[in-house]
């Protein structure tokens, strides 16, 4: 077997075990355990378990960014705001095109990406703003240009609550299109549900500012 091979494998275990089980849950020997490899073997190639779950994402990452600023370019030439479904279409066509061509699950990004949120991965974030901060940067900039009338706290949690339906959307598919099947006798597949999450995504970016005191809301 090939170093390049041995790499392959440590990767693709640690990406199911760590989709399936969290980060914190998986070990290092369960995942050599997996890829039938040894402990040295990960240690050669990526140093440490903290660099493996960075090189996990990295694999996702990458291509999705590439794509992700092909799509945005045209827009940063023009200086009028861009819609937000279209910004929405680019994010979510980026998602799907990127890992289609690189044979990656979507589903399972989605997942490793809830857990980065979910369990405390300091590390991971400072890679990944280290990394690809720019390409975030872009989007929520064009973003944030199309939504002129909100404040950056109001829009910060927007743009999080727009991030955690699609987390959620994705990541939960195959369980969520299932009861679609049993409930509704109807089917999905993962375009067409993103073509849906999009006018209500749009919808929620979008919706007016009103008072967010629910205390103010009660009946007395």
């Amino acid at each position: 077997m090939s170093q390049a091979d041995t790499a392959i494998r440590i990767l693709d275990a640690a990406e199911v075990l760590f989709a399936e089980r969290g980060f914190t849950e998986t070990s290092l020997r369960t995942i050599t355990s997996t890829a039938r490899v040894n402990l040295a073997a990960v240690n050669y190639h990526f140093g440490s378990k903290k660099e493996l779950i960075q090189a996990v994402f990295e694999r996702f990452l990458t291509p999705f960014t590439l794509e992700l600023n092909r799509k945005l370019e045209p827009y940063q030439q023009t200086k009028e705001p861009i819609e937000v479904d279209r910004l929405l279409h680019s994010l979510y066509g980026a998602v799907l095109s990127s890992m289609t061509v690189q044979g990656r699950n979507p589903q399972r990004f989605m997942r490793l990406l809830g857990l980065a949120y979910t369990q405390h991965q300091g590390h991971l974030r400072r890679f990944i703003v280290a990394r690809y901060g720019n390409s975030y940067r872009a989007f929520a900039g064009l973003l944030k240009n199309a939504l002129p009338e909100l404040d950056p706290s109001t829009f910060y949690w927007r743009l999080y609550f727009m991030l955690g339906a699609t987390i959620f959307s994705l990541s939960s598919f195959d369980a969520i299109e299932a009861i679609l099947r049993e409930d509704f006798g109807a089917r999905s597949n993962l375009q067409e549900t993103l073509g849906k999450l999009v006018p209500v995504a749009t919808a929620m970016l979008m919706a007016p500012t009103v008072d967010t005191d629910i205390d103010s809301k009660k009946t007395k």
